[in-house]
Parts: structure tokens; sequence; C-alpha cells
């Protein structure tokens, strides 16, 4: 029943696909008007933004190779120890607490020794599931105290509202608790946090929200007066540093992936409404983080329309505050046959990296080889550094976003990225408050079927031709004595901006764990570790869909779980 129910949404998603190529073909033809304003400031891209999941299932996070190109593509945060799997994992023995599968060289030291060579600040997730507030104490001691990693951010727990409290059976979140109300999670995180500063005052603590908009934002459950957000919150308010949600906002076609940020800035807006309301007159120093985002419920998850979908995701959350975006994951894995996606194969694994699997007669490339959406992360690069500023930019088609920086030279980046799966576009651009030098331009380009990014002489500072589903960035030079001459100034706070509530079946949130059991053995009867995606709808019901992950240097396969909204239960 689970793999028929994945078969046919193949099917859907791939006749999708094509749709959308039709759909976004039709109007490619005409120039489209780019406008820079390099006199504003959006902030400045934060100094460990960009993110990226690892775990305890995955022993070559620290391999040579896997760290050397971490390190190349900019990433600068790594979470550990891997979603849901860090409800039920004990730092201090490196077990799951249902027996699930852990593999060597993922233990905690050994994280931070990865976290080391890539040069990434770590964010840790303490187990709320199965632990208890003294257990992360006692890791913030060993971390801070006795070893002065320094680890300054921790999750209290992964997706806790998953735990079944929303009537979907035991869910797919490890939560040993008697009462799993959002009360009592809001109870408890208080505890978290009073155990963990003492230890060591500068820790930042996060409470886990649901992403407003998505289910079950906005839920309540029998005895419930408030839902989840305003319920943490208003008792844990005071007593947190940043809130945190997961982007997983899917899309039946490839163009509803590419136009999911545009809807970042409702969901930012009504964050920060509840972060006024509850925290005081600390609002503004509370964080917005974003630990889980990829293209999983569209039909591409390491073709190149999730490879544009992650440069633009990123800086649109950068862009609305937010201080950390963790793409997942490093590796993850699949037991669903690839699919076909705009003539390009997608291998509907997670991963930046390939784990080598084999699926409905077709295998991965060999392991480590970096999917598309490594090289649109690895795109980040050649538009910003950490502390460079982020500046006003607007497009006046759709089909082409813009995001722009001005860097600590003087100079201006601005990348440009084409949705149309088919057809090139002709761009103009006008920038105020900065004059780019004459002549061609520096460009660093990554288009479908590039392994790598290219850097050429190419186009001009007004104009430019973007190859079709490619990201292209511009690194404009001052013209000669401009340097300097226009500084960024703030730009005015947003207005609030209504939420998009998404329709029923859509995709929202997801779950996932580095554990499981080896293939031809049984699924470990507990769901920590399992992957979970909620999308927002009024009736529940649940299944699950699966995935593998290959691990170890034998190659042993794990089963992993991959769950959508609708189909959560076993």
């Amino acid at each position: 029943m689970r793999f028929r129910f994945v078969a046919g949404a193949v099917a859907v998603l791939a006749a999708s696909a094509v749709v959308g190529a039709l759909a976004t073909s039709a109007d490619a033809a005409a120039t489209v008007g780019i406008s820079v304003n390099a006199g504003t400031s959006l902030g400045t891209v934060p100094s460990s933004g960009v993110g990226l999941n690892t775990g305890v299932g995955d022993d070559r996070m620290g391999d040579a190779k896997v760290t050397s190109l971490m390190k190349a593509a900019g990433v600068r945060q790594l979470r550990y120890p891997g979603g849901s799997g860090a409800d039920d994992f004990h730092w201090k023995t490196h077990t799951m607490g249902n027996g699930g599968w852990i593999v060597p060289n993922t233990d905690f030291d050994s994280f931070m020794a990865t976290a080391k060579k890539v040069g990434a600040q770590p964010i840790l997730t303490a187990n709320y599931g199965s632990g208890t507030p003294q257990e992360a104490a006692d890791w913030v001691k060993y971390a801070n105290v006795d070893k002065g990693y320094g680890v300054k951010y921790w999750e209290i727990g992964n997706e806790v509202y998953g735990n079944g409290h929303y009537g979907n059976g035991k869910g797919w979140e490890t939560d040993n608790h008697a009462d799993k109300s959002p009360k009592e999670y809001g109870k408890n995180l208080v505890a978290y946090s009073k155990a963990m500063k003492a230890v060591d005052p500068k820790v930042k603590i996060g409470a886990v929200l649901t992403t407003p908009g998505f289910w079950p934002d906005a839920e309540k459950a029998p005895g419930d007066s408030a839902d989840w957000n305003n319920t943490v919150l208003s008792i844990a308010g005071r007593s947190i540093d940043f809130v945190i949600v997961h982007w997983y906002p899917g899309g039946t076609t490839t163009a509803d992936l590419l136009n999911t940020p545009s809807r970042i800035a409702g969901v930012r807006s009504s964050l920060r409404s509840l972060i006024a309301k509850y925290t005081g007159s600390r609002a503004a120093s509370v964080e917005i983080a974003v630990t889980e985002t990829d293209g999983v419920g569209s039909p591409a998850l390491t073709s190149q329309a999730a490879a544009l979908f992650a440069p633009d995701t990123y800086m649109t959350w950068f862009e609305q505050g937010a201080t950390h975006v963790d793409w997942w994951n490093l590796h993850n894995g699949t037991d669903q046959a690839p699919t076909t996606v705009h003539g390009q194969t997608d291998y509907q694994d997670g991963g930046i990296l390939s784990a080598g699997t084999c699926a409905g007669g077709k295998c991965q490339p060999r392991r480590d080889t970096p999917f598309p959406t490594y090289w649109g992360i690895r795109s980040l690069t050649a538009l910003a550094k950490p502390g460079d500023t982020m500046v006003k930019s607007s497009s006046g088609n759709s089909s082409v976003t813009v995001h722009a920086v001005r860097n600590s030279t003087g100079g201006l980046n601005v990348m440009l990225t084409n949705k149309s799966p088919q057809n090139a576009a002709q761009v103009s651009l006008s920038y105020a408050g900065f004059t780019p030098a004459a002549g061609a331009v520096t460009t660093v380009s990554y288009a479908k079927g590039d392994t790598a990014l290219t850097t050429a002489k190419r186009g001009t500072a007004a104009a430019q031709t973007l190859p079709p589903y490619s990201i292209t960035t511009l690194q404009l030079k001052p013209a000669s004595g401009t340097a300097g001459a226009d500084k960024p100034t703030p730009a005015p706070t947003p207005t609030a901006v209504t939420p998009v509530v998404s329709a029923p079946g859509t995709t929202g949130t997801r779950a996932q764990g580095e554990i499981g059991a080896a293939v031809g053995q049984p699924t470990p009867s507990s769901t920590s570790g399992d992957l979970a995606s909620t999308g927002a709808s009024n009736a529940v019901t649940y299944s699950a869909l699966g995935g593998l992950l290959v691990i170890a240097g034998g190659g042993v396969l794990v089963l992993r779980g991959r769950r959508r909204r609708g189909l959560h239960g076993r």
C-alpha cells in the first residue's frame, strides 16, 4: 500500500512538472526589468546563516572530501544530531533510546571535529522527547565548560508538535511525556532553559514553533485553550532567545516550488507578531532560525528546480531577518525510484551529496557526488560573504528573481535566477545608489547540466541574457571615482503582511532523523528517526513513505521514513 502510493505520487508529480514547464514558457520572451537600489539596507548577511543538517547516521560527514565540499560551498553552520532522531538521542552514551541506528565516527566530539574542519558553527538539538533538562545541562557543561567548544545555539526538541497531540496517532516525533500538549512543552522549555543557562549563561535557547500557515498552525486539540505557538510562547517567551520553524513549502509543480519564497514575508510577519506579543522588551533580540528546509513535497529534490529554489530561499529568509537557514541534508538517500523533471534525472533524495543508493533499477552517481542542489547553495559564495549588506532589488516579472548585496570593497553583486526551464531570459538592469563600471562584467553562473560554477566575462551591467533554468551572479565594480560615494541606509521596517495559509494537502513541515532498521530487518516500532512531511488540512490520516541511506564503508543500507501530510501513520 505504501509503495503503491509512492508510484502514484511520482506519476502525478512528473505530469505536473510538464504542465509547469508549459505554463512557464508562454511569456518568457519579453525583456525583464531589474531594479537595484544599492543605497538601501535590508541588514547584513548573518555570520553563520548558510547552514546544513548532519546526523548520527552519516559516517562520511567527517571525510576529507566531504568537509572540503562543505567548506567550498560556504557552509557556516552544521546542525546535529539530526531531525527527529534528536528526540531519542543520548549524547553521553551516543545511543538512541529505542535502539535506533547510529554509525561510528558520529559521536559529538567527532561532529565538532567536522565542524572545525568546515569552519562552521554548531547548532545542537537537545533531546526533549526522551531526555531531561539535566541531560541537556550536562551536555552544555561538557561542550562549553569541559571542552571549551563554545556552542551557542541549542534547540529544545525537533518537531515536538508532531508527537501525536493533534490527532495523528503516535505521530512521528518521540515524546515520552504523559502530557504532550503545548502547555507541557512550554513548561518544560522553561526548565530546560533554566538548567542550561545555569551552566553557561551565554547559551541561546530555541523554542520549536509550528510554521505559520502550515499544519498544525492554529489547530487546537481537545482541552487546549490556544494553539501551539501562542501557548508555548505565553509560557516560555521570556526564557528563550530564538524561535524555530521548518520551511517545506512543496508544490504540485516545479513552478509552484520556485514561487514559494514570495510567501516568506508573510511567515516572518506572523512570527514577529508572536515574538513581540510574548517576549516583551527583548523582542528585537529574539532571532528566527529555519533549521530545516528543502524541496520535499514538490517534484524536485535533487534536480535543477531544487537548485534554483535553494539560494532564493536562503536569501529571502535572510532579507526577512532570519539568522540561520539549514538545508536538509548532507547525505540522505532514498528508496524512491528516480523521476525525470524537465529532462533531468531527479533522484528524489534530500541530500546535497549522493548517498550512492539504487532504486527502481537505477543508481545514483558515485557517493559524495554533488547534486545540483549543492551547486545551488554554493552559488551563494559568488553573491555574498557574512557581513555584506543586502540591498533592495525587484524584478518586473516573477519568472526572474533577484537578490543584491553590497560587499566590503564597495562592489555590488546581483544574483539573477531564470525560472523558465525552456527559455532564455533577456534582462535589463537599472541601479540607484551605485554606478557600475563600463564594459563586460564578471559573471558566476550555474545552468542546467553544469557540474561546476562557471566564471566568465559576459554581457554588461545593464543587459544580460540568462540561460534557461539558471543562476547568474553579476560581480560589479564601481565606476572610477564613485566607490564609497553611496553608503546603504537602513530600509524602513517592513509592514505586516497577512500570512498565506496553505491549501489542504500542501506540504508544510517535515521531521527527519538519522536512524532506522537495516534493510531486511523489521522497522523499529518507535517513529523517532523517521522523516515526516506535513501540510495544512483539518482532516488528518497517516501512513509512511520510505527512504534509504547508505552508510559505513561496507555499504550498509538503513531504512529511513519519509512521511507526507495526509499520510503520517504506519
